[in-house]
């Protein structure tokens, strides 16, 4: 019976010997700070700037590896521009093989981040959001309603490598 329960207690704590409690990158949470400036808007798409802007801070403050810096100097500037959005088919009515029923829309951003002290860039990369909208009377409205969605799976992307980079 002994055995059985030590057995049991060293299989559970090598069951978790991979995670790891808090930032992956090896710093304190909350020990660097960080700024996200506004993307440019190189699309026709409007207002998907603000849109990402808050889904980036969003996801920053979430994650909580660093501090979230808005009017002093931050440790890393993130800049970017979005570069593309993309609408394609991705199921079509029964009747009208030319007409879609559901959209795949796709973002991609060029993600910069600079160590504002060495001057350093630290991530230069393209970055991409997808979502899935099912196309009811509106296309217009149903786009508008999925961009949201859309800005916070890219900087869930974004974030992603911001953090776990191996910079």
């Amino acid at each position: 019976m002994r055995r059985l329960l030590l057995f049991l207690v060293a299989a559970a704590l090598a069951g978790c010997a991979g995670y790891k409690l808090g930032p992956t990158n090896g710093l304190p949470a909350g020990s660097r700070s960080i700024q996200v400036r506004p993307f440019a808007n190189k699309t026709r798409e409007p207002r998907v700037t603000e849109y990402l802007s808050i889904s980036m801070r969003k996801q920053l403050q979430q994650d909580g590896t660093y501090r979230l810096e808005t009017s002093a100097r931050p440790d890393i500037l993130v800049t970017g521009e979005i570069v593309r959005f993309d609408r394609s088919g991705l199921s079509y009515q029964t009747n009208d093989v030319l007409t879609p029923q559901e959209y795949t829309l796709t973002l991609m951003a060029r993600v910069v981040a600079v160590d504002v002290n060495s001057g350093k860039t630290n991530l230069n990369r393209d970055v991409y959001g997808r979502t899935y909208i099912r196309i009811g009377n509106d296309l217009s409205s149903a786009e508008r309603q999925a961009i949201p969605l859309l800005t916070d799976d890219l900087a869930r992307n974004a974030v992603s490598l911001l953090v776990d980079g191996t910079w």
